[in-house]
């Protein structure tokens, strides 16, 4: 299944990430990459769905993963947007590593341990790939 607009391809064979995630990482991949550029309005929930044969809940999924991401924006009846590079995504970024480091400081770590575990996660995150 693949959209000509978006160059998005589904592969749906067994042991293939889920539909929702594959089209999640190919829009996000995208937009960070500038093949979307900011302001690209995005096709409807309902109109990707159909043109990848998917569900319509399973585009709204991805989509909804990719505005907590900071990477689309819904302006309501406007439509959905690519957002402006890298802003949704650093102020996300920045709220998360502030989050985290609220919590290790609770739970007694040092700053080297915390930065420990940090690289730890993000080194076994970006091997997965």
């Amino acid at each position: 299944m693949s959209s000509t607009n978006l160059k998005i391809t589904i592969d749906g064979s067994a042991g293939s990430a889920a539909p929702y995630e594959q089209l999640r990482a190919q829009i996000a991949a995208r937009a960070r990459s500038g093949k979307l550029p900011a302001g690209f309005k995005l096709p409807t929930v309902r109109g990707l769905a159909e043109e990848l044969g998917l569900a319509a809940n399973t585009v709204a999924k991805a989509y909804r993963a990719l505005e907590a991401d900071g990477v689309i924006e819904t302006r309501g009846r406007n439509g959905t947007f690519v957002a402006a590079a890298g802003e949704g995504a650093a102020r996300e970024a920045a709220s998360a590593a502030q989050a985290f480091a609220e919590r290790v400081h609770r739970l007694g770590l040092t700053e080297a341990e915390a930065i420990a575990a940090a690289t730890a996660a993000l080194r076994a995150r970006y091997a997965a790939k």
